[in-house]
């Protein structure tokens, strides 16, 4: 049993219909099934009056705050949030409905200064920004495994490797814009609260016994502070298959369907490839089909599509084939920064070295302080240095150079003396 194990089996949790845990760990060693909340399940909130109790309760509640989201992802446009879940000491848990109240920015504004706990937070923040809840600071348990060194970083396997309860499965991709929820949703929903502080408190513990707990801290304050996102550039590159795509005229059509499907999709409210899929759009664009008839014969586009939606994918493909030369798209998204390292040995053959040498560094230490290469230091940030670096590369002018990258202290203080004697060992 690691310290985060029997730092957590202090904690007296409940189990199996909110009663306490037996004393006596099973024999087989299988971790405890948790089935039902402490509270059991509560009712979901989805009118103004019974936010207006919520808000009121996790106020007046004391320690860290529990959150969750739950999306509709596969089945709705966008990544809005569906349901938004939390627990807090004093308060229990609270399930709320951000279709019936889409405004939490009153939530938000009572949980300001409080310490949100969240699991894999960089997936929930963008859609809590969304309804108006942003945290000042967090604890993502999930990055805290990873920085731990542990193996297996969902929630289900953290909860089970660090506390030893089974959380309930199966229902993590269901559709969660589905009105009313169904009760063994919102249980499971309930329970994905249900130990979230007491994993952040034995993650904190373990942490600090590695010497990486204010390693940890950085990065949660860098992700707390982050900017939203930038809209993509160009996202339809991102089209699955995309690489068979050769010619300039077939990505025309590429950028034609996919605009065309998600112009429907976001007016139907559901996901993209409900609508065409991606390996359809890729079809089209390598046939480049010359009418409709041409194009019911492409796979995607068989005996259950209508001739309305034919004619509509094939107007898509049209114009596209209309296009003139100097309005096709460029085979290839300009992208600020160092070329893919496959090229370097041909365009750069000391810039090649010395990324040979970072890396093997960079991965040994890594090894060392068991945790991901890529929780270390990122890879683009080492490939921005090597194809770049400072001049003369000191120990101070790759510090700087990490630090504009966007690297955290703790990283530039373990990565800059590594990354200066690669640099010198293939200068």
């Amino acid at each position: 049993m690691t310290d985060a194990q029997e730092t957590a089996a202090d904690t007296a949790l409940r189990t199996t219909g909110g009663g306490p845990p037996d004393d006596d760990v099973p024999a087989n060693g299988l971790p405890i099934p948790l089935l039902e909340p402490r509270e059991g399940v509560p009712p979901v909130v989805a009118s103004e009056d019974a936010l207006a109790e919520v808000i009121a309760a996790f106020a007046a509640g004391s320690g860290p705050v529990a959150v969750d989201a739950e999306r509709a992802s596969g089945y709705r446009y966008g990544q809005r949030a569906y349901l938004v879940q939390l627990r807090r000491e004093g308060a229990g848990t609270a399930l709320i409905d951000p279709v019936g109240c889409p405004d939490l920015s009153g939530l938000g504004e009572a949980l300001a200064g409080t310490e949100w706990i969240l699991h894999a937070a960089t997936q929930d923040l963008p859609c809590l920004r969304d309804i108006g809840m942003l945290p000042t600071s967090l604890f993502d348990t999930e990055l805290a495994g990873r920085l731990a060194g542990f193996p297996r970083v969902g929630l289900g396997a953290m909860v089970e490797s660090v506390l030893g309860y089974a959380l309930e499965k199966g229902h993590s991709a269901v559709d969660w814009s589905t009105r009313p929820l169904p009760e063994p949703w919102l249980r499971y929903a309930a329970l994905d609260v249900e130990l979230l502080v007491d994993l952040r408190d034995a993650l904190e513990k373990e942490l600090d016994r590695q010497g990486k707990l204010e390693w940890a801290r950085q990065e949660f304050d860098a992700i707390a502070s982050a900017p939203p996102a930038p809209p993509r550039k160009d996202p339809w590159r991102r089209t699955s298959g995309m690489h068979k795509v050769r010619r300039r005229r077939q990505m025309a059509v590429v950028r034609e369907l996919w605009t065309a499907r998600d112009r429907i999709a976001q007016r139907r409210d559901v996901s993209p490839g409900k609508v065409l899929s991606d390996a359809a759009i890729v079809e089209a664009a390598l046939a480049l089909p010359a009418n409709v008839a041409a194009l019911s014969a492409l796979p995607g586009f068989g005996h259950r599509m209508g001739r309305r939606q034919l004619e509509q994918w094939q107007a898509a493909v049209d114009r596209a084939r209309a296009l003139p030369e100097n309005e096709l798209p460029q085979p290839g998204q300009q992208v600020a920064g160092p070329p893919p390292p496959r090229a370097w040995a041909d365009k750069d053959p000391v810039a090649a070295a010395r990324l040979s040498a970072a890396r093997a560094a960079v991965s040994a230490l890594a090894e060392e302080l068991n945790l991901p290469q890529e929780n270390l230091i990122t890879p683009d940030t080492v490939r921005r240095v090597c194809w770049e670096p400072p001049a003369p590369a000191t120990e101070e002018t790759v510090a700087a150079a990490l630090t504009g990258h966007g690297a955290r202290p703790w990283q530039v203080g373990l990565v800059a003396p590594l990354l200066v004697t690669a640099l010198a060992a293939t200068a």
